[in-house]
């Protein structure tokens, strides 16, 4: 399984797709087997859900995110948790043990001033 968690260094951001970058963890069983950090290519609509799943990303963790990509994650089976903060590691973990859940805070302007859990 690999989980992205959109990120500015090793904290998630408020929005996805506004995120310095991804960080990216491979997990078997419910131990972190790998991860990396991979710049986000850019903020383009419809681009940033298709380059992860292109990745082999099976869940998205971030702060808020829009509807537009959060339809085209769940499209992709992708499972999407928003409402995250905190240090981008930590989340995985706890979404590895079942403690992580969604809010489904959802981004309703592409103008964000810090205020995505609308």
């Amino acid at each position: 399984m690999k989980i992205a968690v959109a990120s500015e260094k090793d904290l998630v951001t408020e929005h996805f797709g506004h995120c310095e970058n991804f960080n990216i963890y491979e997990v078997e069983g419910n131990n972190i087997i790998k991860n990396e950090s991979i710049t986000n290519p850019g903020h383009k609509p419809g681009f940033l859900p298709n380059f992860l799943n292109d990745l082999g990303v099976n869940v998205i963790i971030s702060g808020g995110m829009g509807a537009g990509a959060i339809n085209i994650f769940n499209n992709k089976n992708i499972e999407v948790i928003t409402g995250a903060h905190g240090n981008a590691r930590k989340l995985v973990e706890s979404y590895i043990t079942g403690e992580l859940v969604s809010t489904d805070s959802i981004c309703h302007q592409h103008i964000h001033h810090e205020e995505c859990n609308e």
